[in-house]
């Protein structure tokens, strides 16, 4: 895992913030919680590949 990846994990969960709460206080919640679940899919895209390394690793040191 590289620091460029927790960068963009953090700058999407600022990003994503920053739209939810100027969202919801022009009442428009419905939209806010669609950036908020958009947000949270794309940190998942991000990070899936990665959780399958690690199980793929743990996978190959149990099996002696």
């Amino acid at each position: 895992m590289t620091v460029n990846l927790i960068f963009r994990i953090a700058a999407m969960g600022i990003l994503v913030s920053v739209l939810g709460q100027v969202l919801k206080h022009s009442g428009r919640d419905e939209h806010a919680f669609l950036v908020s679940l958009a947000g949270l899919i794309i940190v998942l895209s991000w990070v899936i590949p990665y959780v399958y390394k690690l199980f793929e690793s743990m996978k190959g040191l149990f099996t002696l």
